[in-house]
């Protein structure tokens, strides 16, 4: 019974657990039924979106294709619009560069009487302008038949023009030289033709004598051309001098050091802004002037711009002040009093205060006087032999520039200038100072001067002129307050 009831159970219990595992297997081809369900839906989905990204994709390359064809055309329209534009400024650059080939050509077509004149031959520039010309034309014909031109051709263009100017450049410099020639076979002309006159007055003059009755050479002897010999050597003499002194100074003007060249510079401004202010006016001006430059060539030392010079800075400083305060003095006689003749005598009281302290300051005052104006001593330079008119012309104190000698109005006008300053420190002294002492170069310098001057025979112009200047200056009211007491000398009281 026992057995029988084991055997019952656990074939009840063999068909449970197969009923069992029968239900799992269907469990689990359920769940693998859903399972592929899932993936096959999962697929289908999958696929669909797919689909959908490609439509889309697609969508999307066929509007941007659609974008890229149009920025093409876009860019090719530019790209043309570019070129056009290029092309159209290439054309305007080429009708300049004809423009200016055209007004070029003309003015390298010299005129045949002009090229007659100055005896050249430019029809060879004329030509190749011509050529340029129809060759710069039919390249903007052929560009303009093609639309527009290239750079080629603007680049030709440009070589054509600069051909041309070079062209016009050298025709004027043929001209510039044939003038010039032409202006100095005029000028050599002329100066053969006055030469020649001169040699003819001279012949004509030695011959005069010989041909004249004996009164008339009584009467030439009387005025003679020449000054004494005593006269002519004081002239060669302080001439020698300022030669010689010139010479001594010519390391000091001549030198390139940097540290030479500035003391250099210091000293001559010491002294000739100084003799540059004298006023006409100012009495008290015209002592503070002369302090300064006495002072200065005492050794004592002056403040210029902040600088503080001396004389002793050079070993040459004592002559190379003199030379250039004394060209200074000159310089105001031939300028200053040139055109204002009353700054005469405040200018001749310091050279005078000057030449009676510092002799060599004088004489080389009196030499560079004489230099530029020969009449002061009085002197009228010879023409000689192998002497260039320009030379002989400088001789007479005359400025010669470029070969053109200076009007005879400005002429006179300088010599004038000097011979009243040389009249006015004739006749004044320092009137500050304590000295007894006779005048470095006094009146009996100015009567000997005016004598000499009534006995040479007397020149065009120039003759009355300076005889006029002189004894208007000696009589002329000094402009400059004097100290009290003081007698201002006169020429016409001695």
């Amino acid at each position: 019974m026992c057995n029988q009831f084991s055997k019952s159970m656990a074939e009840k219990s063999a068909e449970q657990l197969k009923r069992f595992e029968e239900m799992m297997e269907l469990k689990q081809r359920q769940e693998k039924h859903q399972l592929l369900e899932l993936l096959e839906k999962g697929s289908k989905e999958a696929l669909g979106q797919q689909e959908k990204l490609k439509e889309e994709h697609r969508h999307r390359a066929k509007l941007l294709t659609l974008k890229l064809r149009e920025a093409e055309q876009q860019r090719q329209q530019e790209i043309e619009r570019i070129r056009q534009e290029e092309g159209r400024e290439r054309m305007r650059r080429l009708w300049s560069l004809q423009q200016e080939v055209l007004q070029l050509v003309q003015k390298i077509q010299v005129d045949y009487k002009q090229q007659e004149a100055l005896r050249v031959d430019l029809s060879s520039y004329g030509h190749r302008g011509n050529q340029i010309c129809g060759m710069l034309s039919s390249v903007i014909r052929s560009s303009t038949e093609r639309g527009y031109p290239t750079q080629d051709d603007v680049n030709l263009g440009e070589h054509s023009l600069q051909e041309m100017q070079m062209l016009a450049s050298t025709i004027e410099k043929e001209l510039a030289a044939a003038e010039q020639r032409k202006k100095a076979e005029e000028e050599a002309a002329k100066e053969k033709q006055k030469e020649a006159q001169l040699q003819a007055q001279q012949q004509q003059q030695q011959a005069t004598p010989q041909t004249t009755a004996p009164a008339q050479d009584s009467k030439q002897e009387g005025l003679p051309k020449k000054v004494s010999n005593s006269t002519l050597q004081r002239y060669l003499d302080l001439q020698k001098g300022l030669e010689q002194c010139q010479k001594a100074c010519e390391d000091l003007a001549t030198c390139k050091d940097p540290q030479t060249k500035k003391i250099r510079a210091n000293l001559q401004r010491a002294v000739t802004i100084p003799v540059s202010q004298i006023s006409s006016v100012s009495g008290s001006q015209v002592r503070d002037t002369f302090e300064k430059i006495n002072n200065f060539l005492m050794g004592k030392p002056v403040v210029f711009a902040g600088q503080t010079i001396l004389l002793s800075q050079h070993p040459l400083g004592q002559e190379f002040v003199s030379l250039k305060l004394a060209e200074k003095l000159v310089n105001q006689g031939e300028e200053e009093v040139a055109s204002h003749h009353e700054s005469a005598f405040p200018i001749a009281y310091v050279a005078s205060a000057l030449w009676e302290r510092y002799p060599k300051v004088g004489e080389l005052f009196l030499a560079n006087l004489h230099k530029k104006c020969p009449y002061t001593v009085p002197l009228y330079p010879p023409f000689k032999k192998g002497t260039s008119l320009e030379d002989y012309q400088r001789l007479m104190g005359y400025q010669v520039k470029d070969s053109i000698m200076e009007q005879q109005d400005s002429f006179l006008k300088r010599m004038s200038g000097m011979i009243r300053l040389y009249a006015a420190v004739m006749q004044v002294r320092w009137p500050y100072g304590t000295s007894q002492g006779n005048h470095p170069h006094g009146l009996n310098h100015g009567w000997h001067w005016f004598a000499q001057m009534l006995n040479m025979e007397p020149l065009s112009d120039l003759t009355a002129t300076l005889l006029f200047d002189f004894l208007e200056e000696a009589v002329r009211r000094r402009d400059i307050p004097l100290p009290k007491g003081y007698l201002q000398p006169s020429f016409w009281r001695t």
